[in-house]
């Protein structure tokens, strides 16, 4: 018996309860191969992911970041689009949901047979070191990790390392983003920037100063790189807060690095993979 998680987007809209019936309905259909356990989103833990053959997650790509921060490395998860977008325009893009409800029962099969394509999508982490010594590390980001004073006002300030480069530096703060998440907040600053490439997504990722302009390429404000990145703040307050979710604060004198050794997210896609679709 496969052991199954569904998480779905709990909003009481009724596409969304109707793509939920429809589910589940496959789903039941299913009970002589698979044991399923279904949960919202705001109700999920930790705990509910470990040691799940499939994780199925029913909404959009902010339903799927959300929860995504749960999901370790080992556990394949596939997005179902509850509301797409192609059907309707106040619906969901869903570039990282590949499965709607048209396809879900195709799709599940393949998923639970292991035909389906596995991508293995890497992921931004910080470790926050205090000045008494604790060390703590943020949730994963799939997509994009920011670093500012949390007084959005106010500049940041910090002492940023990464390589060769060691400078003191202000800006509205910095961000972070994997190869993918050019499809979310950075694409915005650095629309016409040639940062990056595919074949390098795995092992590097893009680093910006918030308020730079997007045609300058000076590494001390903007890169695509594979080495750590470390700042040690020279704000009262700052925070870490990864794929805009959770935050995590930080004080004068800390520590925070930033690379792309978190844990790997194993996403499934049913047609194409995530950097085919990207390429589109």
């Amino acid at each position: 018996m496969a052991d199954v998680l569904l998480v779905y987007k709990k909003n009481f809209e009724g596409v969304h309860d109707s793509s939920l019936e429809i589910v589940k309905s496959v789903l039941k259909s299913k009970s002589d191969s698979i044991r399923v356990d279904i949960k919202a989103r705001e109700n999920v833990r930790r705990a509910d992911f470990i040691g799940r053959d499939l994780v199925i997650v029913l909404g959009g790509d902010g339903t799927l970041t959300s929860i995504s921060h749960n999901i370790d490395s080992n556990t394949p998860v596939m997005g179902v689009n509850s509301h797409p977008r192609d059907e309707d325009p106040d619906g969901s893009v869903g570039f990282y949901m590949d499965c709607d409800v048209e396809t879900f029962e195709n799709d599940l099969e393949l998923a639970l047979s292991g035909n389906a394509i596995v991508n293995r999508l890497p992921r931004l982490q910080a470790t926050i070191e205090t000045t008494s010594g604790n060390k703590i590390k943020s949730d994963p980001a799939m997509n994009d990790l920011l670093v500012a004073n949390t007084h959005q006002y106010a500049p940041s300030r910090y002492h940023l390392r990464r390589g060769k480069l060691d400078i003191k530096q202000q800006s509205s703060g910095l961000l972070f983003s994997t190869w993918l998440g050019q499809g979310a907040w950075f694409n915005h600053i650095v629309r016409d920037s040639n940062l990056g490439s595919a074949e390098d997504s795995d092992t590097h990722y893009l680093v910006t100063a918030r308020d730079i302009d997007s045609k300058i390429t000076d590494e001390r404000y903007m890169a695509w790189t594979s080495e750590p990145t470390t700042i040690t703040s020279d704000m009262h307050r700052g925070y870490v807060v990864p794929d805009g979710w959770d935050e995590y604060q930080f004080n004068r004198g800390a520590s925070i690095t930033v690379d792309i050794s978190g844990p790997v997210l194993q996403l499934l896609t049913f047609r194409k993979s995530m950097k085919e679709k990207f390429g589109e």
